[in-house]
Order: structure tokens, then C-alpha cells, then sequence
């Protein structure tokens, strides 16, 4: 893996403290990164001279100082023997702050706090540049697209991806898979190479109804250069229980997803499905159908339409993504494939 066995060793460490009651360092560093919303590594380290209560609050530069790994999860716990560890998001340096249970974190920050008041000792490090990836390109549908291969932490958590996970067949079916074992599954993604805008978006998909609760399948758009663009001009197709196996196992989304008015959720049936959905200033019309051997059997099973949160074309790419969903009540328990027969984009 990219992410491990990046030390001190290997990398610049400095920190200080108020007075001499506690001292941060780094266990494991992150490779050194120009940054960026999809690329994610395990940090460590340990805290001498902690007190209860304490906390480790992260922060990665990339242009500015952003609280890691995300914006509503901001603390990282010390364990009883002063040790810590999280994800964070890549950066060309990194800190740790030991603070009080005070301390509310900036999101973002010009320059890192002085040791006093609530912030009791700061550390930063920095490691090796992260080394160049030898991009693989899949043949699908009439569009090349790169499997991805760097770690991410879509649905809220550090994801590890195969780029072999991603392949096409003799008939030119586009194969997904989630591969490894309940300790640690490599998932897949695959990104398009260019942005097409307003147009629709079509994805044909063998039997979806089979996948366990806990796996998540999401056809996107999402643009990583977006950082002034909340929602990363995100819209989405997802196929997921989310790790509940009464829920419906389809929705249509418009980011933000945590608005209740941009999330249609659907019960996908046994079968092949064509999902779509039609992208024009101002609207977003989502469709799922239901597809027979025959013109005839084909069958509407959800549609929905939004007309507001809908963003505005960027750099956005398609991105058709499968991976286990890390908050599931039941964990993933097998290894899992799907099966896209066809993407089409009509402007």
C-alpha cells in the first residue's frame, strides 16, 4: 500500500508545547502531496504528557491549513497509552494539535495557533513526495476511463482500491469488484477522462437486487478541482441498503445529501436496469427502468425531478464506484462484482 511505512525516518518532524507537560510526534507520515479531495492515508503518533480530556484535532496543508479527516469529524481520540492515529486527506505538510475539550476547530486555517489557552502543544511534519502512479486505462462503452488505484474515503470513510478490480469482458460488459477479505477489501472505481456537461447520462446495469446491505454502488459525477463548490458539482445514482436490509436499495441524489428534499429513494426489482438522468440548467430528471429481453417489458420503476441545489457544468467526471459501506450495522462478508453492460451520454 502507498500509505504505509512512511516514518520519521524518512521525514522532518518539529513541534512544541506549553511549557514541558507535553510533547506531540508522528509514529507514521503521510506522503507529501499537492492535495485534494480523493486522496486519503492513515496518520500516526503518540502524546506524551497528556491529561484526560485531551484530544488531537489534524490539519493538512494544501494551499491552507484544512482540519482533517473531515469538516464534522474534527477530533481524534488519544488511547490510554498516548497513542492516536486517523486518515487524513494528502498535503505537502501535516499537523497535530493537542487541545483542551474547549477547543472548537477552524475548518480551515492561514497559519497553525501558538501553544496557550485551550491549544496545549502543536507538532508538523512533512515526508517523501507521494511517487508517481502508472495511471491504467479501461476500453468501455467507447470511452476510455482510468481505474483508479490511490486511496479516497467516499461514503464517509478511507477506502483502499485495486485498479485490477476494474475490467471488461468479451462482450464489453464493464465488471466492478470488491475483492480481499472483512479486514480489508480493495474496492473499485473507475473515472472518466473528460467532462461533458448538460446532456444525459445512461448506465445499463445487470441485476443489482442480489447485493448485500452493506455494499454500495455509485454512478457519479464529481469534480475534484472544485474546492470553492461544496457539493463537487456531485449528482448521483446509487444502489445500496446502506447496511440495513429493510431499506429500499436505490436513490436518486442531488448533493448536498443530508437535505431531505435531494434524496428520492426507490426499491430496485430483480433484473437489468437502465438509470439515467437528464442534466439542463436549473433541473436534474432522474429514471429508472426496468428492462426487458423485449421493447415492450421495459417498465418505469422511479423517476424524480429536482429544480433546486442543481450545479452548474465545472470539471466534472463520470465515476462509476463499488466499495462495502463502513457504517454498516452488518459489515461486508463477501467478495462482490457487478456488471455494466453500457454507459451512454447524449448532449
Amino acid at each position: 500500500m502507498l500509505l504505509a511505512s512512511l516514518t520519521l525516518a524518512a521525514a522532518g518532524c518539529r513541534s512544541n508545547s506549553r511549557g514541558d507537560k507535553a510533547v506531540i510526534e508522528f509514529t507514521q507520515i503521510p506522503p507529501t502531496s499537492p492535495g485534494g479531495p480523493d486522496r486519503v492515508a492513515y496518520v500516526r503518533g503518540r502524546v506524551h504528557g497528556v491529561l484526560p480530556g485531551q484530544r488531537i484535532v489534524l490539519y493538512a496543508h494544501a494551499g491552507s491549513w484544512w482540519v482533517q479527516p473531515l469538516t464534522d469529524q474534527p477530533f481524534t481520540p488519544v488511547e490510554p497509552d498516548g497513542s492516536w492515529q486517523n486518515s487524513t486527506h494528502l498535503g505537502t505538510e501535516y499537523a497535530a494539535l493537542l487541545v483542551g475539550p474547549e477547543y472548537h476547530p477552524a475548518t480551515t486555517l492561514d497559519s497553525l495557533p501558538s501553544p496557550g489557552g485551550s491549544v496545549i502543544a502543536v507538532a508538523t511534519a512533512t515526508s517523501q513526495p507521494l511517487p508517481p502512479l502508472e495511471a491504467r486505462t479501461v476500453h468501455f462503452s467507447g470511452y476510455d476511463w482510468e481505474a483508479r488505484r490511490i486511496a479516497g474515503d467516499r461514503n464517509g470513510s478511507p477506502n483502499t482500491y485495486d485498479p485490477a478490480n476494474a475490467w471488461t469482458d468479451q462482450n464489453g460488459f464493464l465488471h466492478l469488484r470488491v475483492s480481499g477479505t472483512p479486514k480489508q477489501w480493495l474496492c473499485s472505481e473507475v473515472i472518466q477522462t473528460r467532462s461533458f456537461g448538460y446532456g444525459t447520462y445512461q448506465f445499463t446495469l445487470q441485476d443489482v437486487s442480489p447485493m448485500e446491505p452493506a455494499l454500495a454502488l455509485s454512478l457519479f459525477t464529481w469534480d475534484e478541482s472544485a474546492a470553492g463548490e461544496p457539493s463537487r458539482r456531485e449528482v448521483t445514482i446509487e444502489f445500496s441498503r446502506w447496511g440495513d436490509p429493510a431499506s429500499k436499495n436505490g436513490q436518486f441524489v442531488v448533493q448536498p445529501y443530508y437535505v431531505p428534499a435531494n434524496v428520492s429513494r426507490f426499491e430496485a426489482p430483480a433484473g437489468p436496469i437502465t438509470a439515467s438522468f437528464r442534466w439542463e440548467p436549473g433541473k436534474l430528471f432522474f429514471q429508472a427502468v426496468s428492462v426487458g429481453r423485449v421493447a415492450r417489458e421495459a417498465r418505469t420503476i422511479a423517476s424524480h425531478l429536482f429544480t433546486s441545489g442543481v450545479p452548474t457544468p465545472g470539471n466534472e467526471r463520470v465515476r462509476m464506484h463499488l466499495c462495502g459501506f463502513h457504517y454498516s450495522k452488518v459489515p461486508l462478508q463477501h467478495e462482490a462484482e457487478i456488471v455494466l453492460e453500457k454507459f451512454q451520454y447524449l448532449p
